[in-house]
């Protein structure tokens, strides 16, 4: 059993590592979702209902922290842009990823309607095979094993201290 864990584990590690490679970096490019970095900015002319009131207006061109700034006659303003209440048009900058990062961003964000779904769950069953095969690696009584058990449990305490905070 032990050469065999070894084994699956090995050839699945080798299979895994572009996978986890591409995972890694569109991981990091998450971080910065909330930045600018990596995004070009986009011209936006959108055709909406006229008369909207300014709560509804943010909701309606589905923009977080949406705030007024000015009104002046039939002229909204905010920081993104502007809306015309007579005729409905708003024109305003959005901030989008390019094209690639998008696209790896997605990899994070599948849900079950996207074939993205697959991968995401294989790769997931196969870390946690990663995990439980490990404990194949050494024998039990070795000081390895042991020391590999102390490494396990501060992993877990180190992660459930940065969930609570």
């Amino acid at each position: 059993m032990q050469n065999r864990m070894r084994i699956y584990h090995r050839y699945l590690g080798y299979f895994l590592a572009g996978i986890m490679a591409v995972y890694s970096l569109s991981g990091i490019v998450l971080i910065f979702r909330d930045t600018d970095f990596l995004k070009r900015e986009k011209q936006i002319e959108r055709q909406i209902k006229p008369n909207i009131k300014n709560e509804e207006l943010g909701r309606e061109l589905r923009m977080r922290e949406f705030k007024v700034e000015k009104e002046d006659g039939n002229i909204i303003s905010f920081k993104q842009g502007t809306y015309n209440k007579e005729t409905g048009l708003a024109k305003y900058k959005s901030k989008e990823l390019l094209p690639f990062v998008d696209k790896l961003t997605k990899l994070h964000k599948a849900s079950t309607k996207d074939p993205l779904f697959f991968l995401n769950v294989f790769f997931g069953l196969s870390l946690f095979f990663f995990v439980v095969s490990s404990f194949w690696m050494f024998l039990p009584k070795t000081t390895i094993f042991k020391k590999g058990l102390y490494f396990t449990l501060s992993g877990i305490i180190l992660t459930i201290i940065l969930l609570i905070i």
